[in-house]
């Protein structure tokens, strides 16, 4: 941590990650199946060709970072039909679990008070024998 020119506190990406995870619990890709199979929303942010090259999680909801918020806000006019209530579970999934924890801030932001990310992201479901669609 760092003061700037402005005045202002600055961090790192890695301080700012630290912060914004002690915020909530994440879950591992065991949880996140098990949370899935209890009516929890899977939400996978990974860019088209990440997609394209390592599969899908079946059953989980294809947002791209850049629409997350308008898709999953309740209240939104462009959201998505599952974004039924703020006090949906929902757990993002980016590919290694970095992008992942910073859309959490922001969802949280909207009041998804439930939104968590999956630790590892895609890697770590994949890795841990789970489902993926090709």
């Amino acid at each position: 941590m760092s003061g700037g020119q402005d005045g202002r506190e600055h961090v790192g990406i890695d301080e700012l990650l630290d912060r914004v995870r002690s915020g909530y619990e994440r879950v591992g890709p065991k949880e996140a199946e098990a949370a899935a199979a209890e009516g929890a929303l899977l939400v996978d942010i990974r860019y088209a060709a990440l997609r394209e090259k390592d599969g899908l999680i079946p059953g989980a909801l294809v947002v791209e970072r850049n629409e997350l918020e308008w898709r999953l806000d309740p209240q939104g006019s462009h959201r998505a039909p599952q974004a039924v209530s703020h006090d949906l579970q929902v757990v993002v999934i980016c590919n290694e679990g970095y992008a992942s924890t910073l859309a959490v801030a922001s969802l949280r932001q909207l009041g998804l008070h439930r939104a968590t990310d999956l630790t590892g992201g895609f890697q770590a479901w994949r890795a841990a024998g789970l489902p993926v669609a090709l």
